[in-house]
């Protein structure tokens, strides 16, 4: 039997608290997993291994110059801006992402956080768990406004995977559906394809799904956000960098738009002076969209696949030969 590569997995901490198994991957080489690296220790716990495993560490070029024997970098994730992909390809490195394992999920994530605004879920809880209807004249209570999803305008900013993830959603809501994309798609049936300034002015609901680029930086800013409906709820489960976050707190504050909620932020984990830290009509997840039980053990498996590739003199997935 032949000898076992040398693997190491960085922060398996950002991937399981123990509920979902490594073992699918650990069983492959002879593996050292660490819970969490810090910057400065990734490229001493990789030493001369063949492989590597990470969520979040970043695998920069000097990694890459002091790290000669890495061949493989596996990412639980699907971007992959925390590798520098030119560097793995001059090197003649393997740097596999996993792209669609969450689609899922962050629909679901996304329609969780628009049902927080329009359901106010929460708020009758409270009320209740407060043991206030325990003293109510009528059997029901109206507090903070409700509203019907059926009828309302979703505009959705890229439509990849998850975009369309989220119009058939919509759709089953009984939502109109406008969509604003740099590919406009073949299929149309239920959705308009409109640009950007259309679909900010004429949504109810506008919610992110394109990926963080020089174009979509800072998309959301003081000028696309004069142009929402002040009743409208802006949603973000993509990057956090594409929300000018100054621009949209001074815009919740002074009530330009009506809510906001998302999943993630320009600075993960949240900084102690985030803009939008105590925002008026604000609600924040800690980047936890990806993070249902099931979604995890599937990204496990799909990691372990493109692993299983490289071991066989395959490649699956790999970014750094785009």
């Amino acid at each position: 039997m032949s000898e076992k590569k040398k693997a190491v997995i960085l922060d398996a901490s950002t991937v399981t608290d123990g509920d979902v198994s490594l073992e699918p991957l650990t069983s492959l080489c002879d593996t050292e997993v660490y819970a969490y690296s810090k910057p400065d220790e990734v490229a001493d716990r990789i030493k001369d291994a063949e492989i590597v495993l990470t969520n979040k560490c970043m695998i920069s070029r000097e990694v890459f110059e002091k790290c000669p024997n890495l061949k493989f970098v596996g990412v639980f994730a699907t971007g992959y801006n925390n590798v520098d992909v030119a560097a793995a390809k001059e090197r003649g490195a393997v740097v596999s992402n996993v792209p669609g394992y969450s689609t899922s999920s962050v629909a679901q994530h996304t329609f969780a956080l628009i049902l927080h605004h329009y359901s106010s879920v929460s708020k009758y809880s409270e009320y209740t768990s407060h043991g206030e209807w325990c003293f109510s004249k009528l059997f029901t209570h109206f507090g903070p406004p409700l509203f019907e999803l059926s009828g309302k305008t979703i505009g959705i900013i890229g439509y990849g995977a998850i975009g369309k993830a989220v119009a058939k959603i919509a759709l089953s809501f009984g939502m109109n559906v406008a969509v604003c994309t740099r590919t406009p798609p073949e299929n149309r049936d239920g959705i308009h394809v409109t640009n950007l300034e259309q679909l900010l002015k004429i949504s109810d609901i506008v919610t992110l799904h394109c990926p963080l680029t020089p174009e979509t930086e800072k998309l959301i800013n003081e000028k696309t956000l004069s142009l929402m409906k002040n009743t409208a709820l802006l949603i973000n489960t993509s990057r956090g960098g594409t929300i000018d976050e100054p621009a949209l707190r001074k815009a919740l504050d002074e009530g330009k738009i009506a809510g906001f909620g998302a999943d993630v932020l320009t600075v993960e984990p949240m900084d102690k002076y985030c803009p939008l830290l105590g925002a008026k009509n604000c609600f924040i997840t800690p980047h936890i969209a990806w993070a249902p039980l099931e979604t995890r053990i599937r990204l496990v498996d799909l990691v372990r696949e493109n692993l299983l590739a490289y071991l066989s003199g395959k490649e699956k997935n790999n970014v750094a030969k785009r």
